[in-house]
């Protein structure tokens, strides 16, 4: 029997391990949700790999590992049972299956994507050298488990990441790397309408600094700079005394995401903005004081770190019999930048094809199903070999 019809014949199986998994909502901000999520996932998977997996708890949060062999890990599988959907989703966004279209919150954004895991590791032919990795807080920006995530690929031949697929069920072969910052405004608080002039303003000093911030983008290297939040003052009759406004950065190399950190470090060493004016033309030497809080927080997946695998499984893809693969560059990051950033090859977007991360519409392709596990499969035991 062939692997692909070996995984059609398990697609009954697969669809009821997610919607197990699925129908346990497991919102990154809530700590009880994600110990319950973990514990689903500990036994979805254990029963489909005959073994239970570490757990592995970090600041409150629970990862789960699986190792297979005695000998070092070769290839790491990655996911999260995180996501972004609250407590009483389910209520309006409920789990089903019609017309070739499974729904739920999470399916797509990687709930799916952790069951083909399961699936695909139980049908290979030897473990031997394989790592599963399946972390509780990705949507956050892994605080807890970067380090983890790090030390499991660190020497892997490769890290296959089951995060969902782009649209049409490209693979991500690069993923823009990911800096973020908040700038933070303190000046002196005055009344508004009696003696504005005794009162350093923190909203002009914000608004300068945001024109400048976002002057950094570069759109030719796909570099953009994006000042997102702000907040500054208290009432609307006072000269605000502190503010502050987050920003999004996203880069393609690290060349870009260290000249943007580097221009924000200099910006804070002078204590200003290039080019705010208004703060210190009216206000001469009372201009606010400006503090720049973050940094990088996911390096850059880049093509030549996704290339030769993804040259694999184009040739799998094709001695299966499947449609030619595609492949897509994204702006958002995942747990494979981390991956990536430690100098393991890394393919991405290996999970669920569908569409609607993150929003009303979110779903997963059925008929895919059993292919893309099939690649996994595939792919893992020629990483082996």
């Amino acid at each position: 029997m062939s692997l692909l019809t070996r995984m059609h014949d398990a697609l009954p199986g697969l669809l009821a391990d997610i919607e197990e998994l699925v129908t346990c909502e497991s919102p990154s901000d809530d700590l009880a949700a994600v110990a319950r999520s973990a514990e689903v996932v500990a036994r979805v998977g254990g029963r489909r790999l005959g073994v239970a997996p570490e757990r592995i708890v970090r600041d409150g949060r629970t990862h789960l590992r699986w190792r297979f062999g005695a000998g070092p890990a070769r290839v790491l599988l990655l996911g999260h049972h995180d996501t972004v959907w609250p407590i009483g989703s389910l209520a309006t966004h409920p789990f089903t299956v019609d017309g070739g279209v499974l729904r739920g919150p999470g399916c797509f954004d990687m709930k799916a994507g952790l069951a083909m895991i399961f699936h695909a590791v139980a049908a290979l032919p030897d473990r031997d050298g394989v790592t599963i990795l399946v972390t509780g807080d990705e949507e956050l920006g892994s605080p807890s488990s970067r380090t983890l995530v790090e030390q499991e690929a660190t020497g892997c031949a490769a890290a296959l990441v089951l995060e969902a697929s782009a649209p049409g069920g490209a693979l991500k072969t690069e993923r823009k790397g990911v800096s973020l910052y908040r700038v933070r405004a303190t000046g002196r608080a005055a009344h508004a309408g009696l003696e504005p002039e005794r009162g350093v303003n923190t909203t002009i000093a914000l608004a300068e600094a945001v024109l400048a911030v976002a002057a950094l983008a570069d759109p030719t290297l796909g570099t953009t700079v994006t000042p997102t939040l702000l907040t500054s003052g208290t009432t609307t009759n006072t000269v605000p005394a502190s503010g502050e406004f987050a920003i999004d950065v996203r880069v393609r190399t690290p060349t870009e995401q260290s000249r943007i950190h580097l221009s924000l470090l200099g910006v804070e060493r002078k204590g200003t903005f290039p080019s705010l004016s208004v703060a210190e033309g009216a206000l001469p030497n009372h201009a606010a004081a400006l503090e720049l809080v973050g940094g990088p927080n996911r390096p850059p997946l880049d093509a030549a770190s996704s290339a030769g695998l993804y040259a694999r499984a184009e040739k799998l893809a094709a001695e299966l019999g499947l449609p030619p693969l595609t492949c897509a560059a994204v702006g958002g990051a995942s747990d494979g930048n981390f991956t990536a950033g430690v100098g393991t090859p890394t393919l991405d977007g290996l999970g669920a094809v569908g569409g609607g991360a993150h929003a009303d519409d979110e779903h997963v392709l059925i008929a895919e199903l059993p292919t893309r596990t099939a690649l996994l499969t595939a792919l893992t035991t020629d990483l082996l070999t």
